[in-house]
Parts: structure tokens; C-alpha cells; sequence
């Protein structure tokens, strides 16, 4: 924790970074100033697209002691308002899983290349973001830490397969190298108690590190304090608790 006598600041800014197939893919990267060294996160925006509760929550990591890098996911759907490019990636399928996990990966070894780094790295996503968390900590041997946040679609039938999405999350399981922290709300139906309870079950039969935390009164996005029908102070306020703790034990 900092004390009031201490120097604080921060950079924040758009980068680009080299993502999937060669392409410099545009992101927010934000970092305390100073020697370090830092942990690092990178950030998995939501649904909704690149907006300004992801930019915001980059320089929250940032404010915390992380160097924190939230990559547009649907950089490649053109630019624009980013309801108007979420609408138009969704009206396409949605973010190949291929190209997810590429520029996340990419944004990985960014982060760890940093001078300030302390080498370890993390993910995190809501919602979709969630998913593509766990997805790309699945198939990066080297995170060393993943935040699902209600990530729906982890838990996927086989009739919900499709090119964009070819594989089900929970069954990379065996190949998941990092602890991982859940975060959900009870009366979520994306993913349901029921498909959380799959998932739960699932990292217990392969031996995963891993804790959930569910919350009564709370359904999906319940973090998010734009959007009043969904935001739930209280446990929102201990979610993002549980995430400081469990970061402070696997990244610091």
C-alpha cells in the first residue's frame, strides 16, 4: 500500500503491438513510473468493445503497481465508435478464437520484455473477455496467473462449435499451466451456477490451482458502474478485492 509521502505517477497511452498474422494491432498500455520491477496484466475487453470502462480498469492495474496493456480485440473490424465496431464484429461472428490468443500472447512477451518487469505475467477479461482470458492462459504456457470474470462460453456445447470458436475452454484444461481466480454472479445465466459448477469440477479432476467466488443478489457485469441495472456495489467491491489479493500472491 502506498503511504501519502510517497512520489506517484503513471503513463497511459495507445500503442500498437504486433498481433496475430503481422498485424500491428492497436492498444492501451498503461504503467507506473519509476525503476520497478512490475508484474504485468493484460486486459481482455468485453462484448461490448474497446471502451472506456477497459481503458479505465488498464489504469486502475496501473495505479495498483502494474504495467497493464488492453489490446482491441476487434482492431481488425475497422475503426469507429466502439459500440459501432462491437456491433459489426458481432454481426461478422464475433473475434476468431486464433487471433485472440495470438495477440494476446503478443502482448505477453511485450510486457515481459519491459526493463521495469519483474518477468511474471497475468490475464484478465469480463464477459467475453473473460473466455478469451481462459482461453489464451490455456494455450500460453507461460501466464502466470488468469482472472475469469463471468466469462461465458468457457462451458460450450458441441452444436455451439463454429469456426470463429472452434473449441471449448474447459476442455484445454489439461494444458493450463496458471492459477486461476473466478469471479461470478449468481444469477447470471452467461455462464449459468450450473456451467460454473462444470468448470469448477473440471479444474478440481485435473489438479488446478484455482478459487471462485460467487455472489447472491449479482448476475452479469456486475462491475460495471455504467450501467446501473447490472452494477453491484458491494460485491463488486469485494471482487475487486479478491483480485488484488490473489495477484499479490501469484504475480508480486
Amino acid at each position: 500500500m502506498r503511504t501519502t509521502d510517497q512520489y506517484e505517477g503513471m503513463i497511459a497511452e495507445t500503442i500498437a503491438v504486433k498481433g496475430h498474422g503481422g498485424d500491428h494491432v492497436n492498444a492501451y498500455f498503461a504503467r507506473p513510473t519509476g525503476e520497478g520491477p512490475f508484474p504485468a496484466m493484460v486486459l481482455f475487453h468485453h462484448r461490448p468493445g474497446w471502451d472506456e470502462w477497459y481503458r479505465e480498469a488498464t489504469r486502475r492495474f496501473a495505479h495498483h503497481g502494474y504495467a497493464a496493456i488492453c489490446p482491441d480485440l476487434y482492431f481488425r473490424f475497422g475503426h469507429g465508435a466502439p459500440d459501432d465496431v462491437a456491433a459489426r464484429a458481432n454481426a461478422e461472428g464475433g473475434v476468431p478464437d486464433e487471433s485472440v490468443v495470438a495477440d494476446g500472447q503478443a502482448c505477453a512477451d511485450f510486457l515481459r520484455a519491459l526493463p521495469t518487469s519483474n518477468g511474471k505475467v497475468g490475464m484478465m477479461g469480463t464477459c467475453s473477455g473473460g473466455r478469451h482470458a481462459f482461453l489464451t492462459a490455456c494455450r500460453t504456457p507461460s501466464v502466470d496467473a488468469v482472472v475469469d470474470c463471468w466469462g461465458g462460453r468457457v462451458v460450450m456445447a458441441p452444436e455451439d462449435l463454429n469456426e470463429v470458436m472452434p473449441v471449448a475452454p474447459i476442455d484445454l484444461i489439461p494444458e493450463l499451466n496458471s492459477p486461476v481466480l473466478g469471479i461470478f454472479g449468481n444469477d447470471d445465466k452467461n455462464p449459468s451456477p450450473q456451467h460454473v459448477d462444470q468448470l469448477e469440477a473440471a479444474l478440481k479432476e485435473q489438479g488446478k490451482d484455482h478459487e471462485f467466488h460467487r455472489y447472491d443478489g449479482a448476475g452479469h457485469g456486475f462491475f460495471y458502474y455504467d450501467k446501473p441495472a447490472a452494477y453491484r456495489a458491494e460485491q463488486a467491491l469485494d471482487g475487486w478485492r479478491r483480485i488484488w489479493d490473489f495477484l499479490g500472491r501469484t504475480l508480486a
